[in-house]
């Protein structure tokens, strides 16, 4: 993204959004427990639903999503104002999505030489393909109305496959919307093998090898996601309206996003391991409201100061992620902080070293936010 367009409110946004991937969903869920009990309703919402159902948690992915797809108009505008050709920024998409991918294997451990048993989907290789068809088709059909049928008719055909068809494979009488039933599980099983799958060779419950969380199909919705993100970026890149009118904008979207998913409810079920449509568009609709109420508060009426910490964040985004995979983030936080914990006692404690491994994570990005150090892909 060119540095003159770049969003302040897009950094803030993923900064946020990775705060949980570095751990603050846990503190969260321990400062609920300590405050309300067990029992508090906030507990459940920052770990992931069991299967039908969405939590806060399991919107950190997808937005994670829709703010590269809503980076990309700025992008392209940007390389198009450089003089780049068609060809070279093509090749520049497939570049980003064949990184994402490797940096997906990484991160599932194909330094371990295991390759009989190497996961190949992942959640990065997922964000890659999927953001890959999204800027491919802003780029080559520029039309909105065109590419809102073109996700109606991801969304519907990626549905038809769940609700009519049943895995050849699956267990008597089992549900089309289940990991056994499913007929992405059943492409995974075929096309990558239950031994590259997600889970296999752990106890993991829907996994077993009967499909992948960031499954092949699954990838039709997760465009829709990325192209979700697309449409929020040409809003607030457009000249039509005001800034402020922008930011209405987005919210309205939410909404009608939000309806969508809940007429549809009742044939779609809203789960996140399948990425079905209703989840895509619960999911979008979550996006475009924090855009829209980051947008609002950074870009429209400028405060900024408060970013700060999130930018930090949100501008090594990828670092983190795959950092947390390589780097023991547990050992450093146990070094710094097992001693003060020791001061306190029960959930107190636990409190203590959930922040501090968050502290160890940012101060790491934060030095290299120093020395203008960042991960681009």
């Amino acid at each position: 993204m060119d540095k003159k367009e770049r969003l302040v409110s897009l950094d803030a946004l993923r900064g946020a959004d990775m705060l949980f991937i570095m751990g603050f969903s846990g503190v969260i869920a321990i400062l609920a427990r300590i405050i309300a009990g067990p029992d508090c309703w906030v507990i459940p919402l920052m770990g992931h639903a069991e299967w039908v159902g969405i939590t806060h948690l399991d919107t950190v992915f997808p937005l994670f999503l829709f703010i590269a797809g809503a980076s990309w108009p700025f992008s392209f505008a940007a390389q198009e104002t450089q003089g780049k050709s068609r060809l070279s920024i093509v090749l520049k998409i497939f570049k980003r999505a064949a990184l994402l991918i490797l940096l997906g294997w990484v991160v599932n451990g194909i330094f371990d030489f295991k390759f009989s048993t190497l996961r190949f989907s992942s959640v990065l290789g997922f964000i890659g393909v999927s953001w890959m068809f999204a800027a491919l088709l802003y780029m080559f059909v520029r039309k909105a109305w065109i590419r809102i049928l073109v996700m109606a008719a991801l969304a519907g055909g990626y549905w038809a496959l769940l609700y009519f068809l049943v895995a050849p494979d699956a267990p008597a009488g089992a549900w089309s919307f289940s990991y056994e039933g499913s007929i992405t599980g059943y492409i995974d099983r075929i096309v990558m093998g239950t031994k590259h799958i997600y889970g296999y060779g752990y106890n993991y419950k829907y996994a077993n090898g009967w499909a992948d969380p960031e499954g092949l199909l699954s990838i039709m919705c997760g465009t829709v996601t990325a192209m979700l993100g697309v449409f929020a970026g040409e809003i607030v890149r457009s000249e039509r309206f005001a800034k402020g009118k922008r930011a209405l904008l987005l919210f309205v979207t939410s909404l009608v996003l939000l309806g969508l998913g809940f007429a549809w409810m009742p044939f779609c079920p809203c789960i996140k391991k399948l990425w079905t449509p209703t989840f895509a568009l619960f999911a979008g609709a979550y996006s475009f409201a924090a855009f829209a109420l980051f947008y609002w508060i950074c870009d429209v009426m400028m405060w900024r100061k408060w970013t700060f910490f999130f930018r930090v964040i949100g501008m090594n985004s990828i670092t983190i992620y795959v950092g947390s995979g390589i780097i023991n983030f547990t050992n450093a936080t146990n070094f710094f902080f097992t001693g003060f914990s020791s001061l306190f006692s029960g959930d107190w404690s636990v409190l203590v070293m959930r922040l501090g491994r968050v502290i160890v994570a940012w101060l790491f990005l934060y030095f290299l936010y120093r020395k203008n150090t960042f991960l681009k892909v």
